[in-house]
Protein backbone atom coordinates (compact mmCIF):
# COMPACT_ATOMS: atom_id res chain seq x y z
CA UNK A 1 0.00 0.00 0.00
CA UNK A 2 1.10 3.61 -0.81
CA UNK A 3 1.79 5.92 1.31
CA UNK A 4 -0.78 8.32 0.09
CA UNK A 5 -3.34 5.73 0.20
CA UNK A 6 -2.26 5.06 3.93
CA UNK A 7 -2.47 8.46 4.56
CA UNK A 8 -5.72 9.34 2.92
CA UNK A 9 -7.19 5.95 5.13
CA UNK A 10 -6.35 7.95 8.18
CA UNK A 11 -7.60 11.19 7.14
CA UNK A 12 -10.86 9.43 6.05
CA UNK A 13 -11.35 7.77 9.46
CA UNK A 14 -10.69 10.89 11.03
CA UNK A 15 -13.17 12.26 9.13
CA UNK A 16 -15.91 10.10 10.44
CA UNK A 17 -15.34 11.35 13.72
CA UNK A 18 -16.29 14.78 13.37
CA UNK A 19 -19.29 15.73 15.77
CA UNK A 20 -23.31 15.02 14.46
CA UNK A 21 -24.28 18.48 15.18
CA UNK A 22 -22.12 19.97 11.88
CA UNK A 23 -24.97 17.52 9.76
CA UNK A 24 -27.05 18.80 7.46
CA UNK A 25 -30.94 17.82 8.29
CA UNK A 26 -31.18 15.55 5.65
CA UNK A 27 -27.42 14.00 6.30
CA UNK A 28 -26.75 10.44 6.84
CA UNK A 29 -26.18 10.85 10.41
CA UNK A 30 -29.35 12.40 11.18
CA UNK A 31 -31.19 9.76 8.92
CA UNK A 32 -30.12 7.11 11.01
CA UNK A 33 -29.74 9.24 14.48
CA UNK A 34 -26.55 8.27 14.96
CA UNK A 35 -25.07 7.69 18.25
CA UNK A 36 -20.87 7.96 18.32
CA UNK A 37 -19.14 4.93 19.50
CA UNK A 38 -15.79 5.13 20.66
CA UNK A 39 -13.12 2.01 20.78
CA UNK A 40 -9.27 2.80 21.35
CA UNK A 41 -6.57 -0.62 21.12
CA UNK A 42 -4.43 -2.42 18.62
CA UNK A 43 -2.20 -0.42 16.06
CA UNK A 44 -1.62 -3.79 14.24
CA UNK A 45 -4.99 -3.52 12.43
CA UNK A 46 -5.35 0.21 12.20
CA UNK A 47 -4.94 0.51 8.10
CA UNK A 48 -7.88 -2.02 8.00
CA UNK A 49 -10.32 -0.60 10.56
CA UNK A 50 -9.58 2.90 9.44
CA UNK A 51 -10.92 1.94 6.12
CA UNK A 52 -13.82 -0.03 7.89
CA UNK A 53 -14.77 2.89 9.77
CA UNK A 54 -14.77 5.43 7.06
CA UNK A 55 -16.88 2.71 5.00
CA UNK A 56 -19.20 2.51 8.16
CA UNK A 57 -19.72 5.82 8.80
CA UNK A 58 -20.51 6.22 4.93
CA UNK A 59 -23.18 3.98 4.38
CA UNK A 60 -24.71 3.76 7.69
CA UNK A 61 -24.09 7.27 9.11
CA UNK A 62 -22.66 5.72 12.40
CA UNK A 63 -19.49 7.73 13.48
CA UNK A 64 -16.59 5.32 15.30
CA UNK A 65 -14.14 7.28 16.50
CA UNK A 66 -10.97 4.87 17.30
CA UNK A 67 -7.58 5.60 18.64
CA UNK A 68 -4.72 3.78 17.79
CA UNK A 69 -3.09 3.84 21.15
CA UNK A 70 -1.86 -0.34 21.12
CA UNK A 71 -3.37 -3.08 22.43
CA UNK A 72 -2.65 -2.25 26.11
CA UNK A 73 -4.20 0.89 26.18
CA UNK A 74 -7.31 -0.55 24.43
CA UNK A 75 -7.15 -3.20 26.98
CA UNK A 76 -7.08 -0.61 29.74
CA UNK A 77 -9.62 1.76 28.55
CA UNK A 78 -12.85 -0.80 27.88
CA UNK A 79 -11.92 -2.10 31.31
CA UNK A 80 -12.25 1.46 32.42
CA UNK A 81 -15.17 1.42 30.60
CA UNK A 82 -14.14 4.79 28.75
CA UNK A 83 -14.55 2.98 25.44
CA UNK A 84 -17.09 1.47 23.98
CA UNK A 85 -14.82 -1.01 22.57
CA UNK A 86 -11.40 -2.38 22.85
CA UNK A 87 -8.87 -4.03 19.57
CA UNK A 88 -5.76 -6.31 20.55
CA UNK A 89 -3.36 -8.45 18.84
CA UNK A 90 -2.58 -10.49 22.08
CA UNK A 91 -5.97 -12.05 24.03
CA UNK A 92 -6.31 -10.98 27.73
CA UNK A 93 -5.29 -12.91 30.33
CA UNK A 94 -7.51 -14.37 33.11
CA UNK A 95 -6.09 -11.74 35.20
CA UNK A 96 -6.97 -8.97 32.90
CA UNK A 97 -10.43 -10.11 32.40
CA UNK A 98 -10.98 -10.42 36.02
CA UNK A 99 -10.32 -6.36 36.15
CA UNK A 100 -12.71 -5.16 34.13
CA UNK A 101 -14.99 -2.93 35.52
CA UNK A 102 -18.33 -3.73 32.91
CA UNK A 103 -18.02 -7.52 33.71
CA UNK A 104 -17.16 -10.02 31.17
CA UNK A 105 -15.61 -9.60 27.99
CA UNK A 106 -15.74 -11.34 24.64
CA UNK A 107 -13.31 -11.81 22.35
CA UNK A 108 -14.27 -11.45 18.69
CA UNK A 109 -11.70 -12.19 15.62
CA UNK A 110 -11.84 -9.80 12.78
CA UNK A 111 -8.87 -10.49 10.43
CA UNK A 112 -5.41 -12.53 10.44
CA UNK A 113 -2.06 -10.56 9.94
CA UNK A 114 1.61 -11.09 9.58
CA UNK A 115 4.13 -9.51 12.00
CA UNK A 116 6.90 -8.98 10.17
CA UNK A 117 10.76 -8.95 10.60
CA UNK A 118 12.06 -5.56 8.32
CA UNK A 119 15.33 -4.28 8.40
CA UNK A 120 18.05 -1.66 6.59
CA UNK A 121 20.80 -3.28 5.19
CA UNK A 122 21.03 -0.99 2.07
CA UNK A 123 23.71 -2.35 0.44
CA UNK A 124 22.24 -6.15 0.90
CA UNK A 125 20.08 -7.34 -2.09
CA UNK A 126 17.79 -10.25 -2.48
CA UNK A 127 16.17 -12.24 -0.16
CA UNK A 128 17.07 -12.65 3.74
CA UNK A 129 16.26 -15.44 5.21
CA UNK A 130 16.29 -15.81 9.64
CA UNK A 131 15.25 -18.64 11.50
CA UNK A 132 13.34 -18.30 14.58
CA UNK A 133 16.38 -19.76 17.20
CA UNK A 134 18.54 -16.71 15.28
CA UNK A 135 15.81 -14.09 15.55
CA UNK A 136 15.56 -14.71 18.86
CA UNK A 137 19.34 -14.64 19.35
CA UNK A 138 19.35 -11.11 17.76
CA UNK A 139 16.47 -9.67 20.08
CA UNK A 140 18.52 -11.19 23.40
CA UNK A 141 21.12 -9.16 21.55
CA UNK A 142 23.73 -12.70 21.50
CA UNK A 143 24.36 -11.59 18.04
CA UNK A 144 25.76 -8.64 17.55
CA UNK A 145 27.00 -8.39 13.77
CA UNK A 146 25.06 -8.60 10.53
CA UNK A 147 27.55 -10.93 9.31
CA UNK A 148 27.55 -13.38 12.46
CA UNK A 149 28.23 -17.05 11.66
CA UNK A 150 24.67 -17.99 12.25
CA UNK A 151 22.85 -15.26 10.08
CA UNK A 152 26.09 -16.08 7.36
CA UNK A 153 25.04 -19.80 7.29
CA UNK A 154 21.13 -19.44 6.75
CA UNK A 155 22.18 -16.65 3.20
CA UNK A 156 24.65 -18.38 1.49
CA UNK A 157 25.76 -15.89 -1.62
CA UNK A 158 24.86 -13.21 0.28
CA UNK A 159 27.76 -10.32 1.34
CA UNK A 160 26.31 -9.62 4.61
CA UNK A 161 27.49 -6.28 6.78
CA UNK A 162 30.09 -6.93 9.59
CA UNK A 163 28.34 -3.68 10.78
CA UNK A 164 26.32 -3.76 14.05
CA UNK A 165 22.57 -5.28 14.56
CA UNK A 166 20.72 -2.43 16.01
CA UNK A 167 17.22 -3.81 17.36
CA UNK A 168 14.24 -2.22 17.27
CA UNK A 169 10.88 -2.72 19.56
CA UNK A 170 7.61 -1.09 21.16
CA UNK A 171 8.08 0.95 23.80
CA UNK A 172 4.27 0.74 24.40
CA UNK A 173 1.74 -2.06 25.61
CA UNK A 174 1.49 -4.02 22.44
CA UNK A 175 -0.37 -6.84 20.68
CA UNK A 176 2.09 -6.96 18.34
CA UNK A 177 4.67 -7.20 20.82
CA UNK A 178 2.57 -10.20 22.22
CA UNK A 179 2.62 -11.80 19.01
CA UNK A 180 6.26 -11.66 18.35
CA UNK A 181 7.36 -13.04 21.60
CA UNK A 182 4.79 -15.81 21.83
CA UNK A 183 6.26 -16.18 18.31
CA UNK A 184 9.95 -16.17 20.21
CA UNK A 185 8.61 -18.11 23.21
CA UNK A 186 7.42 -20.76 21.06
CA UNK A 187 10.78 -21.71 19.03
CA UNK A 188 13.52 -20.08 21.73
CA UNK A 189 13.75 -22.07 25.10
CA UNK A 190 16.11 -19.38 26.17
CA UNK A 191 13.35 -16.70 25.55
CA UNK A 192 10.47 -18.57 26.84
CA UNK A 193 12.95 -18.82 30.21
CA UNK A 194 13.76 -15.17 29.75
CA UNK A 195 11.37 -12.33 28.36
CA UNK A 196 8.96 -15.02 27.86
CA UNK A 197 5.36 -13.58 26.12
CA UNK A 198 3.32 -10.65 27.28
CA UNK A 199 2.19 -7.36 25.66
CA UNK A 200 4.93 -5.40 27.56
CA UNK A 201 8.48 -7.31 28.03
CA UNK A 202 11.74 -6.56 29.45
CA UNK A 203 13.82 -6.03 25.92
CA UNK A 204 17.45 -6.82 26.77
CA UNK A 205 18.54 -5.00 23.92
CA UNK A 206 17.45 -1.64 21.66
CA UNK A 207 16.03 1.22 20.97
CA UNK A 208 11.94 1.80 21.32
CA UNK A 209 9.67 2.92 19.16
CA UNK A 210 5.42 3.84 19.90
CA UNK A 211 3.41 1.88 17.92
CA UNK A 212 4.13 -0.08 14.59
CA UNK A 213 4.61 3.57 12.95
CA UNK A 214 7.39 4.53 15.39
CA UNK A 215 9.29 0.93 14.85
CA UNK A 216 9.00 1.20 11.31
CA UNK A 217 9.89 4.74 11.30
CA UNK A 218 13.22 4.15 13.42
CA UNK A 219 13.60 1.40 10.95
CA UNK A 220 13.57 3.15 7.71
CA UNK A 221 16.23 6.03 9.39
CA UNK A 222 18.90 3.99 10.80
CA UNK A 223 21.28 1.57 8.68
CA UNK A 224 21.49 -2.12 9.95
CA UNK A 225 18.23 -1.32 12.17
CA UNK A 226 15.55 -4.72 12.61
CA UNK A 227 11.96 -4.75 14.45
CA UNK A 228 9.04 -6.24 13.82
CA UNK A 229 5.59 -4.47 12.42
CA UNK A 230 2.38 -5.62 11.08
CA UNK A 231 3.17 -6.19 7.25
CA UNK A 232 1.51 -3.22 5.98
CA UNK A 233 3.54 -0.59 8.02
CA UNK A 234 6.77 -2.40 6.21
CA UNK A 235 4.97 -2.12 2.87
CA UNK A 236 4.13 1.70 3.41
CA UNK A 237 7.80 2.21 4.51
CA UNK A 238 8.87 0.52 1.62
CA UNK A 239 10.55 -1.87 4.30
CA UNK A 240 12.35 -5.44 2.97
CA UNK A 241 11.15 -8.50 5.19
CA UNK A 242 12.83 -11.40 6.11
CA UNK A 243 11.82 -14.83 4.77
CA UNK A 244 11.53 -17.28 8.16
CA UNK A 245 12.16 -20.60 8.17
CA UNK A 246 8.67 -22.47 9.72
CA UNK A 247 7.96 -25.81 11.33
CA UNK A 248 8.57 -27.73 8.36
CA UNK A 249 11.83 -26.17 7.68
CA UNK A 250 10.41 -24.12 4.62
CA UNK A 251 11.32 -19.98 4.15
CA UNK A 252 8.11 -18.28 3.89
CA UNK A 253 7.69 -14.35 3.22
CA UNK A 254 5.11 -13.17 5.28
CA UNK A 255 1.65 -12.82 2.12
CA UNK A 256 -1.90 -13.25 2.36
CA UNK A 257 -1.57 -16.67 1.29
CA UNK A 258 1.15 -17.99 3.65
CA UNK A 259 -0.53 -16.29 6.84
CA UNK A 260 -4.24 -17.98 5.55
CA UNK A 261 -1.84 -21.73 5.63
CA UNK A 262 -1.20 -20.62 8.84
CA UNK A 263 -4.89 -20.44 9.56
CA UNK A 264 -5.68 -23.25 7.47
CA UNK A 265 -8.08 -25.89 9.70
CA UNK A 266 -8.50 -23.30 12.81
CA UNK A 267 -12.19 -23.52 12.14
CA UNK A 268 -12.08 -27.21 11.94
CA UNK A 269 -10.12 -27.84 15.49
CA UNK A 270 -11.98 -25.35 17.51
CA UNK A 271 -14.26 -26.62 20.36
CA UNK A 272 -18.13 -25.67 20.48
CA UNK A 273 -17.20 -23.25 23.73
CA UNK A 274 -14.39 -21.77 22.89
CA UNK A 275 -13.65 -18.44 23.78
CA UNK A 276 -11.38 -17.14 20.27
CA UNK A 277 -8.09 -16.30 22.55
CA UNK A 278 -6.00 -18.72 20.62
CA UNK A 279 -2.39 -18.43 19.52
CA UNK A 280 -1.64 -19.69 15.56
CA UNK A 281 2.29 -19.14 15.97
CA UNK A 282 4.57 -21.42 14.54
CA UNK A 283 1.98 -23.36 12.46
CA UNK A 284 2.74 -26.77 10.67
CA UNK A 285 2.41 -26.41 6.81
CA UNK A 286 5.07 -26.13 4.42
CA UNK A 287 3.68 -22.51 3.22
CA UNK A 288 2.49 -21.01 6.94
CA UNK A 289 4.32 -17.80 7.46
CA UNK A 290 5.07 -18.83 11.16
CA UNK A 291 4.40 -15.01 12.87
CA UNK A 292 0.85 -15.01 12.07
CA UNK A 293 -1.96 -14.12 14.61
CA UNK A 294 -6.07 -13.29 14.38
CA UNK A 295 -6.51 -9.84 16.09
CA UNK A 296 -9.59 -9.05 18.09
CA UNK A 297 -12.13 -7.12 18.97
CA UNK A 298 -13.22 -6.88 22.86
CA UNK A 299 -16.38 -6.41 23.63
CA UNK A 300 -18.46 -6.24 27.29
CA UNK A 301 -21.23 -9.22 27.11
CA UNK A 302 -23.76 -7.43 28.79
CA UNK A 303 -24.35 -3.87 27.44
CA UNK A 304 -25.74 -1.07 30.14
CA UNK A 305 -26.65 1.16 27.19
CA UNK A 306 -29.44 -0.36 24.82
CA UNK A 307 -28.70 2.62 21.71
CA UNK A 308 -25.10 2.24 21.74
CA UNK A 309 -25.16 -1.11 22.26
CA UNK A 310 -27.13 -2.16 18.93
CA UNK A 311 -24.93 0.23 16.81
CA UNK A 312 -21.78 -2.00 18.14
CA UNK A 313 -23.28 -5.39 16.84
CA UNK A 314 -24.41 -3.62 14.04
CA UNK A 315 -21.56 -3.02 12.51
CA UNK A 316 -19.32 -5.77 14.01
CA UNK A 317 -22.25 -7.79 11.91
CA UNK A 318 -20.88 -5.98 8.66
CA UNK A 319 -17.11 -5.99 9.47
CA UNK A 320 -17.71 -10.09 9.76
CA UNK A 321 -19.69 -10.10 6.97
CA UNK A 322 -18.23 -7.64 4.71
CA UNK A 323 -15.12 -6.32 6.49
CA UNK A 324 -13.45 -9.24 5.27
CA UNK A 325 -13.54 -8.71 1.29
CA UNK A 326 -11.78 -5.45 1.93
CA UNK A 327 -8.42 -7.78 4.03
CA UNK A 328 -6.63 -8.95 1.16
CA UNK A 329 -5.92 -4.88 -0.63
CA UNK A 330 -4.75 -3.64 2.66
CA UNK A 331 -2.30 -6.89 3.68
CA UNK A 332 -4.77 -8.50 5.99
CA UNK A 333 -5.66 -11.98 6.00
CA UNK A 334 -10.10 -12.40 5.95
CA UNK A 335 -11.45 -14.70 8.72
CA UNK A 336 -12.12 -18.03 7.34
CA UNK A 337 -15.79 -18.32 6.17
CA UNK A 338 -16.91 -21.33 9.03
CA UNK A 339 -15.05 -18.76 11.28
CA UNK A 340 -16.66 -15.61 10.24
CA UNK A 341 -19.99 -17.60 10.30
CA UNK A 342 -19.79 -18.83 14.06
CA UNK A 343 -19.11 -15.47 14.87
CA UNK A 344 -21.96 -13.81 13.68
CA UNK A 345 -24.30 -16.35 15.55
CA UNK A 346 -22.05 -15.45 18.61
CA UNK A 347 -23.00 -12.32 18.04
CA UNK A 348 -26.58 -13.24 19.31
CA UNK A 349 -25.12 -14.12 22.81
CA UNK A 350 -23.93 -10.08 23.61
CA UNK A 351 -26.98 -8.88 26.23
CA UNK A 352 -28.08 -5.51 25.75
CA UNK A 353 -29.83 -3.78 29.20
CA UNK A 354 -33.91 -2.97 28.57
CA UNK A 355 -33.49 0.33 30.30
CA UNK A 356 -30.02 1.64 28.93
CA UNK A 357 -29.55 4.54 26.22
Amino acid sequence: MSRRRFAALALAALACTSSDKNDDAGGPASRSGSVDLTGAGATFPYPLYSKWFSDYATATGVRINYQSIGSGGGIRQLSEGTVDFGATDGPMSDEELSKAKGGAIMHFPTVLGAVAIAYNLPNVTGELRLSGPVIAQIFLGTIKKWNDPKIVALNPGVTLPASDVLVVHRSDGSGTTYVFSDYLAAVSPAWASGPGRGKDVAWPVGLGGKGNEGVAGQIKQIPGAVGYVELAYAKQNNLPVASIQNAAGAFVAPSIEAVTAAAAGVGARLPANTDYRISIVNSPGADSYPISSFTWLLVYRQQADSVKARKLIDFMRWALTDGGKQAAALDYAPLPPAIAERLRQRLDSIQISASGG
